[in-house]
């Protein structure tokens, strides 16, 4: 992407990425209303919307940037643009829920499915780190095994995550209290009267592409930034690159939260810090150079404990379902944004 844009002075390479960052966030608020019309219209649970659909069409950045990097011989910018934003992801949605009303947003979900998403994710996490510690050499020609396992985990838990959300085994139950807002209240009412499934789909579409193009720009110009101001590919990986390509979800957590879609706000980050992981494998085997988590830099190492950990609290948050808050964010949430300035912190001491 960059090789199609001319080269340009450190000012102006600035000015085109808040512009095409503004892009996403505008593209990504619109996609949430046609996500959750969709959802409804076709009866797909909030949470399978979130975890599959939404999350796929915000990673799309994270998608390219991956392919590009791993494929030119990257590995310190491929890994850490996948691996340095799942702490990351998780502190948008912390400060998404102070756009909740009057509760903790994991106080709302009903189902039980974006729990078992959680569960899924703190487990592949967990496989990570082991393979890390016991085999990220061993390979067949040049993909690691286990990157390997890490893709076709993903596959088996979309399906067992689709057979958990249709079956619906057991939800928690809870009294609403007088005057309190719940959920998925109420019959369906379309917000989108005027417009046929068709063609709310197309505009999905269209507004997947446009933020694809402008993720992409975004993601040339922070790539810009750190050859012009000398920082290095494995730091800016984990902190200005995630940050960038995490953009499409931060859009639409945030406007998720804003419609009361929580389950969809909660499931879109678990969707796509999974797609993050399984992404290792096709990253793997387009890097020529050899199994690419042999090349995993020990600032990633930080970025995988965080995630981990803050995955668990919010699983923890969604059994517990508080709805008690500080100032206007849940008690996990809180603990999240603490651990996310804690990694940032660590992350600078030892860039």
């Amino acid at each position: 992407m960059q090789g199609l844009i001319p080269q340009t002075p450190l000012a102006l390479t600035v000015l085109l990425f808040f512009a095409a960052a503004a892009g996403v966030w505008l593209s990504g608020g619109r996609l949430v209303a046609y996500a959750d019309e969709i959802a409804d219209r076709l009866r797909i649970g909030r949470a399978l919307m979130g975890f599959v659909f939404l999350a796929t069409a915000t990673s799309l950045p994270e998608i390219v940037t991956t392919a590009l990097a791993a494929g030119g011989g990257d590995s310190g910018l491929a890994l850490g643009n996948l691996l340095g934003g799942v702490t990351l992801q998780f502190a948008m949605l912390a400060g998404a829920d102070g756009f909740a009303r009057h509760a903790a947003i994991t106080s709302f979900p009903r189902k039980t499915t974006a729990i078992l998403e959680g569960v899924a994710l703190a487990l592949l996490l967990a496989l990570l780190l082991i393979v890390l510690t016991v085999g990220k050499t061993v390979a067949v020609f040049h993909v690691g095994l286990g990157a390997t396992l890490l893709g076709l985990c993903y596959f088996v838990i979309i399906a067992m995550l689709r057979r958990h959300d249709e079956a619906d085994p057991w939800m928690p139950v809870h009294v609403p209290e007088p005057g309190e807002v719940q959920e998925e209240e109420g019959p369906f009412v379309s917000s989108f009267p005027h417009l046929s499934t068709g063609t709310l789909n197309l505009r999905f579409a269209l507004l997947t592409a446009a933020i694809l193009l402008s993720g992409a720009v975004t993601v040339a110009m922070s790539e810009r930034f750190a050859g012009q101001t000398g920082l290095g590919t494995g730091l800016v990986g984990v902190t200005l690159l995630a940050a960038v390509t995490s953009l499409p979800e931060l859009s639409t957590t945030v406007a998720a939260v804003r419609i009361g879609a929580y389950t969809m706000a909660i499931s879109n980050i678990f969707g796509s810090n999974l797609l993050m992981l399984a992404l290792v494998w096709p990253a793997d085997i387009l890097y020529a150079k050899g199994p690419i988590l042999a090349e995993f830099e020990p600032v990633l190492d930080l970025a995988l404990v965080s995630g981990l950990l803050v995955t668990i609290i919010y699983v923890g948050g969604l059994l517990i379902r508080s709805r008690r808050t500080v100032l206007g964010f849940g008690y996990d949430s809180v603990a999240v944004l603490a651990v996310f300035a804690v990694t940032l912190v660590f992350y600078w001491l030892n860039r």
